[in-house]
């Protein structure tokens, strides 16, 4: 494992220095111990580290569903807030209210707040029935998520598995090139453990291949070079924040409550407008 090279490579190289200083045969025997402990102290604590952030993988994947609050800046502008319902059980879905001003959706609708949806692979947005186009006397826009994630970003984001869902970006810890123990923290009012992981983007599985595509409108957002992921874990090894860093985009999502929530299925399809085509368009310029 990567991690695993990693943290060896951090303890021989501390221990490097003390043997290039150390004196004498005795000397470069203790320098030779020092280092073999330092990097098996540095594997057991990443390994330590490890085992909590698979722990709350799995159970998170294996709940299925939370109410989440998410805050997402994008570094432009004022952040966009989502509150409601995440799915991850049968294929990923959300279900969120978000404020229009900051989604810059006002002309679409008066309401203070844009219900949002994604299923089935699509966005849908309830605005305001519009008096001429596509969206003429309809109640809901659809936007496909090949339009915002590409074509292959939105196939991992599609099926069964829950791709995109906070379980799905959380497996991807295991591939990072650093983890940290930070301490104990308390979170919403609740007691926490704060790790950090930095992830390298090849290593990201699904949730890179989303964020990476050419013909991907998040790919300019998205040009760090690496991911940092800050989870804390609460009791019952779930998250209570998970918060990822990523070029100028920063994603934070307070968990509320895991499991029981409510379906989440697409509008009647004749009450929706389809934009696809038309963001897409005015993607190619």
């Amino acid at each position: 494992m990567k991690l695993r090279y990693t943290a060896a490579w951090v303890g021989l190289t501390a221990a490097t220095i003390v043997a290039t200083s150390a004196c004498g045969s005795e000397g470069a025997k203790d320098a030779a111990e020092t280092a073999d402990k330092a990097a098996t102290k540095a594997v057991d604590k990443a390994d330590t580290i490890m085992a909590a952030l698979t722990r709350a993988t799995d159970r998170t994947e294996e709940l299925g569903s939370a109410e989440v609050r998410t805050t997402t800046d994008l570094g432009t502008g004022e952040p966009i807030a989502m509150d409601g319902t995440y799915s991850w059980g049968d294929g990923y879905a959300l279900d969120v209210e978000m404020d229009t001003e900051a989604a810059q959706m006002q002309a679409l609708t008066d309401s203070p707040t844009v219900r949002t949806l994604f299923v089935d692979g699509a966005y849908y947005y309830d605005i305001d029935p519009q008096p001429s186009g596509p969206l003429q006397g309809k109640e809901w826009m659809k936007i496909d998520g090949s339009a915002v994630f590409g074509e292959s970003g939105a196939a991992a984001f599609s099926g069964g598995g829950g791709g995109g869902s906070p379980a799905d970006s959380m497996k991807g810890l295991k591939y990072a090139s650093d983890v940290d123990d930070l301490g104990k923290e308390n979170v919403n009012g609740k007691p926490t453990t704060h790790y950090r992981a930095v992830l390298d983007e090849k290593d990201l599985g699904k949730f890179q291949e989303a964020l990476g595509g050419e013909d991907s409108l998040l790919n300019s957002g998205a040009g760090g070079g690496s991911i940092t992921m800050d989870i804390w874990v609460g009791d019952k090894d779930l998250p209570v924040r998970l918060k990822q860093e990523f070029g100028a985009m920063t994603v934070t999502m307070d968990f509320d409550r895991f499991g029981a929530t409510k379906d989440i299925v697409a509008p009647p399809a004749d009450q929706t407008g389809d934009l696809t085509d038309e963001v897409k368009a005015q993607q190619q310029g």
